[in-house]
């Protein structure tokens, strides 16, 4: 019976460069010379350090321009809250979304039973697996959850025929 996997994953080597990227960029730019401002990768998130809010700012939208162009979706970060840090600096973890939640996995799963296409969606951990008779109505529940915005990055593998 065909089916496929619904997963959401970000590359970390991807992630690694462009953490390393940001990093080089952060050294070099003339706005934030004189300041001490740090960027780290951690085994599943990113510790932002910054001199003040606007640095912390930059260097996120550094962060996320460097992610799109080594093709990884920003939605694959999450945001924690800004708090304060010695000598006047900010300081923000930014956890790395590896993976479908619950949640979004039953918000997928309701999505495709909502779309009347003969498929069945089952959860399995972190990942949706959606199986059916026909393969072409397994496109269409893939073109569908393309354009629905869930929040996170969807990917689509496993493909079976």
């Amino acid at each position: 019976m065909p089916s496929f996997d619904i997963v959401s994953k970000a590359d970390m080597q991807e992630v690694d460069n462009a953490v390393n990227q940001t990093s080089k960029e952060i050294a070099q730019r003339y706005d934030f010379k004189g300041t001490h401002n740090e960027i780290a990768l951690e085994e599943d998130s990113i510790l932002l350090l910054g001199a003040d809010d606007y640095k912390l700012d930059a260097m996120v939208d550094v962060l996320k321009g460097k992610l799109v162009r080594r093709s990884v979706s920003p939605k694959c970060l999450d945001f924690g809250k800004k708090e304060p840090a010695s000598g006047g600096a900010v300081r923000q973890r930014v956890a790395i979304v590896q993976g479908v939640s619950k949640e979004k996995g039953k918000e997928i799963v309701k999505i495709v039973k909502e779309t009347k296409i003969k498929v069945q969606a089952q959860i399995m951990e972190d990942q949706v697996r959606v199986t059916g008779k026909k393969i072409d109505d397994l496109q269409e529940v893939m073109g569908l959850l393309k354009k629905k915005d869930l929040g996170i990055e969807l990917q689509f593998v496993n493909m079976r025929s």
